[in-house]
């Protein structure tokens, strides 16, 4: 009688394969964006922000097509929330126009801020930007006076708009501190793409 296999030969060994495959792709994304939230900042960024200053955040939107706030929007709206730092006056500005959708980005973070994560805090919609560059462009009117400054986004992307600010104007580039964009383990499945299109997109900047 012919010996049956419960899976054809080679299958368990495949999906081994596949599987530390997978793993390892998670761990570069991983990598790649823990490398991005600490790049870009001035020399001597101070690690701790002082309780009484003002400082500003700008989150930055990404295409979004429905009435609400997509994965990616809500993964930005509570970056910038948890990096609110204790005991400062905080703004938070975000920037995005209606680039897929009948909605402005800015429009979409500054309501899941406001109804879904309960900030009370100064908050400014920027609605035009189409671009990351038009991001930065167009908030930099609110910047002015901000002691500190965030730009937060998924960390590749953040280190992009940081380049961006720091050729568009360095004076206030040099008032740039980390956000807490980064944390193992969060939107893993999203963050291989996001490192490979802002890899790419960075390079170009370069």
């Amino acid at each position: 009688m012919p010996n049956r296999r419960s899976v054809p030969r080679g299958t368990l060994r495949l999906l081994s394969f596949s599987t530390l495959t997978g793993l390892a792709v998670l761990l570069w994304a991983e990598a790649i964006h823990w490398r991005a939230s600490r790049r870009g900042f001035p020399l001597g960024a101070p690690p701790h922000i002082p309780r009484g200053s003002s400082g500003t955040i700008v989150v930055l939107g990404i295409a979004n097509r429905g009435q609400d706030a997509n994965a990616v929007n809500r993964w930005r709206a509570r970056m910038a929330l948890r990096s609110v730092p204790v005991g400062t006056t905080t703004t938070i500005i975000t920037s995005g126009g209606a680039v897929r959708g009948p909605i402005p980005e800015a429009t979409l973070l500054a309501r899941h801020l406001r109804t879904e994560l309960g900030w009370h805090g100064p908050l400014h919609e920027e609605p035009a930007s189409r671009s990351t560059w038009e991001n930065i462009r167009n908030v930099t009117p609110w910047l002015e006076d901000a002691a500190w400054i965030m730009l937060v986004s998924n960390s590749v992307h953040a280190e992009k708009a940081r380049a961006y600010l720091r050729r568009q104007r360095p004076d206030l580039a040099d008032r740039l501190v980390p956000a807490r964009d980064h944390r193992f383990g969060e939107m893993t499945l999203f963050k291989p793409v996001l490192a490979v299109v802002g890899l790419i997109k960075l390079r170009s900047l370069r």
